[in-house]
């Protein structure tokens, strides 16, 4: 027990491709645990060494068939590979399949390969709420890719687009018309489209759909514009296209120094989002007292309006911290 939780000694054999010790540190994220913040310090100097790709799109359009395709194709180059697959828990038993993993058992015994699934746990957005740590704990183990798989997602779920260097919206045959693909906000966060399953009919008019999307678009000299790639990844076919887009979407960051925008608006994110986590973690101690009942209970009867009773409960709050 004392060596799962000995944090320089679990990232000291993550470092040398111990996978349990990998697995250790993401349950400790995972878990919210008081050690997180020992573990964020030890990763903290191996941060920004991986290439993360995110992969988006609605249920059945095959992004886990594509992933598992990515990954044979990324370690035939030689890559060492993190792959972290999100599923959706229940609303009502918090529990979750994460059946992602099992489309890829061929690569669990492949020491080069990390694969864990993630519960979203109710969290909004695509990813988990622990997910950008998890991608640190694959960084410091030594991947130089990450793939981040999205819960199946429909038109609002983006932000995997704040984590990734470049995000992959897959798409397939029969979503829609023209007018559904314009309306749809996931399509706004693609570097790049993949239209999987492109053997069936309706493929040709999916590529036009998106492409006539593409062309709306206002962009200015040198901005980078999302290509669209055909793939069928139940065979596989289409994956080197797929991977030499990603490579081409790169060299267009590192040359426009996009790159390290997107990667300081992650940290960004990151920074805000545990800041934030610790403040509702402030406000939730509130609830033990008798002022934020008594508050809600005045905005109730209409004695008082919510914003002043925020602004009290605010108050409290400083009154606690200097203290």
């Amino acid at each position: 027990m004392r060596r799962g939780r000995d944090v320089p000694l679990l990232v000291a054999r993550a470092r040398d491709g111990d996978a349990r010790a990998v697995a250790r540190l993401i349950t400790l994220v995972e878990s919210g645990d008081e050690l997180l913040p020992q573990v964020a310090a030890a990763l903290a100097p191996y941060a920004g060494r991986a290439q993360v790709i995110g992969l988006t799109g609605a249920p059945g359009v095959g992004k886990s068939t594509t992933t598992n395709e990515l990954v044979r194709s990324l370690r035939a180059e030689g890559h060492r590979v993190g792959v972290l697959a999100v599923d959706p828990s229940s609303p009502f038993t918090g529990g979750a399949i994460l059946g992602d993993r099992v489309r890829m058992q061929e690569h669990a015994t492949d020491p080069g390969v990390f694969i864990r699934s993630m519960s979203s746990r109710g969290h909004l957005g695509g990813l988990a709420a622990a997910t950008p740590q998890a991608v640190r704990v694959l960084e410091g183990a030594g991947c130089d890719v990450v793939l981040v798989e999205t819960v199946g997602v429909g038109q609002a779920e983006v932000e995997v687009a704040s984590l990734a260097d470049t995000t992959l919206v897959l798409l397939a045959p029969g979503m829609g018309d023209a007018i559904q693909a314009v309306k749809a906000g996931i399509l706004e966060i693609a570097d790049v489209f993949v239209i999987n399953k492109a053997d069936r009919d309706g493929a040709d008019a999916t590529v036009r759909d998106i492409q006539g999307m593409i062309a709306l678009g206002e962009r200015g000299p040198g901005q980078w514009r999302p290509q669209v790639v055909r793939a069928v990844a139940a065979r596989p076919e289409g994956i080197d296209d797929i991977l030499g887009a990603v490579e081409r979407h790169r060299a267009w960051l590192v040359e426009h120094d996009e790159l390290r925008r997107r990667r300081e608006a992650r940290a960004t994110a990151e920074v805000e989002a545990i800041a934030l986590g610790v403040l509702r973690a402030r406000l939730g101690s509130l609830h033990a007292g008798t002022g934020l009942a008594t508050l809600a209970a005045k905005v109730a009867d209409g004695s008082l309006d919510p914003y002043a009773a925020a602004g009290e409960l605010l108050a409290e709050l400083d009154q606690r911290v200097a203290g």
